[in-house]
């Protein structure tokens, strides 16, 4: 019986943004963490130019553009300008430009200069629009659906990330949960909380491109006596019947 009160998942480990903090002012902890993202090396960037005449930036974008499927994550690959090994990328008619650690809105700026500078005059009315071609993120360990989605948005909270993989199940550590980010020296594990509210004012509380977020089993799991109380129960019960079934028989025999 012992055994089966100490192998329940406590409720309060199954529960999502807790207040832990009650002397803390809860207006305060909604307060969200965002930086803009800065690109990294294997990054995929989407570039768009607009001009009075679009038959003169026609080279910029992409072939069929107007039949682009902005749900699809291959046409993105294959349209969009990746960020090599060197933190460049290679754009037709401007030739290799440098962006990494630059803010979408940074390159953006950069790119309209060089046309300005090169190719355009202010009365082109040039306009250049720059975002990363989806968020690609890799979801793994005690999670409903592991595996790497891409989602097109601007920001996507780790919550989201994970709604979008099947969630967490009972048996999923939400305590302790790994975000393995890229950064230009290599990649780095941070823990981050998700029973605590204070999650929201964490810098890893947005998901990056190319992160990578570690549920772990809680060790109840490999136990493999139950989850609950109820579960728990059962298998003590089913378990005495079986002993006490089996010590008749013997008696009898």
């Amino acid at each position: 019986m012992a055994i089966g009160f100490t192998s329940c998942i406590p409720h309060k480990d199954t529960l999502y943004l807790q207040n832990k903090e009650q002397a803390v002012d809860s207006l305060q902890l909604m307060t969200e963490q965002h930086k803009p993202y800065r690109v990294q090396i294997n990054d995929i960037l989407s570039i768009r130019v607009k001009a009075l005449d679009q038959e003169s930036v026609s080279i910029l974008n992409p072939a069929g553009d107007e039949n682009l499927n902005a749900s699809s994550s291959e046409r993105a690959y294959f349209d969009g300008f990746t960020v090599d090994d060197h933190g460049n990328i290679n754009i037709p008619s401007l030739g290799e430009i440098n962006v990494l650690g630059y803010t979408t809105k940074e390159i953006q700026d950069i790119v309209e200069t060089k046309l300005l500078e090169e190719q355009f005059k202010e009365t082109a009315n040039l306009f250049v629009t720059v975002k990363l071609a989806g968020l690609r993120y890799t979801t793994m360990g005690e999670i409903g659906g592991p595996g790497t989605k891409t989602l097109f948005q601007e920001r996507v909270n780790i919550f989201e990330a994970i709604a979008n993989s099947g969630e967490i199940p009972v048996t999923g550590n939400k305590k302790d949960v790994l975000v393995i980010r890229q950064y230009p020296q290599g990649q780095q594990i941070h823990h981050v909380d998700l029973t605590d509210i204070n999650v929201m004012q964490s810098p890893y509380y947005y998901v990056q491109p190319n992160d990578i977020i570690y549920i772990k089993p809680l060790k109840q799991k490999s136990w493999g006596t139950g989850t609950t109380l109820r579960e728990n129960l059962t298998s003590v019960v089913t378990v005495l019947s079986i002993v006490t079934t089996t010590l008749l028989l013997i008696n009898r025999i």
